[in-house]
């Protein structure tokens, strides 16, 4: 019995060391059954649209929708949406957007417009393109891990779900 004791307590304590392995948790999950698509939708932000661009889409209530800018000033350069510029004398712009399971509405916010130049017209407002990622997501809200991804990176995005950016439809709007 004496010799019984020690083995059955090293047999108890080897369970929890096992159990509290957490060498996976560096481990970056690939998520393999999610299939997100993109879609550009490029149009001029204009008072009689009430500064806003409206893209139809068709998504479940449980989807994610991720939105970015073209910058005019690089080739290839995308920014997460809501995003603030802020512009000489104080100003700021905001770009942000609203959705639903049936479309995307994107628009600018925070400005005087009778206050932009010609030229911050012509960068901010007048042939916008904007990335439309839909992200299809768990309807139980439950996930094996966290997704691994900066959403605030464009190109992070692409790699995680193995996007090809390289023919996206592009939609005039407005």
């Amino acid at each position: 019995m004496k010799k019984f004791l020690p083995i059955l307590l090293l047999a108890f304590v080897s369970l929890f060391i096992f159990s509290c392995d957490n060498r996976d948790d560096n481990v970056q999950y690939k998520d393999s059954d999610t299939v997100a698509v993109m879609k550009d939708a490029t149009g001029s932000f204009i008072s009689s649209e009430g500064y806003k661009l409206i893209m139809d889409i068709s998504i479940e209530n449980t989807d994610v929708v991720l939105v970015y800018r073209r910058d005019p000033n690089a080739s290839n350069a995308w920014q997460l949406i809501p995003k603030t510029y802020y512009l000489s004398g104080g100003r700021q712009l905001d770009y942000n957007f609203l959705f639903s399971t049936k479309e995307v509405e994107i628009y600018t916010d925070r400005i005087d417009y009778n206050t932009l130049s010609t030229s911050e017209r012509n960068q901010f407002l007048n042939n916008q393109t904007f990335r439309v990622v839909l992200v299809p997501a768990n309807a139980t809200g439950q996930h094996a891990k966290k997704a691994a991804v900066d959403y605030s990176d464009y190109n992070a995005v692409v790699k995680y779900y193995n996007l090809n950016d390289s023919n996206v439809t592009n939609t005039k709007v407005n």
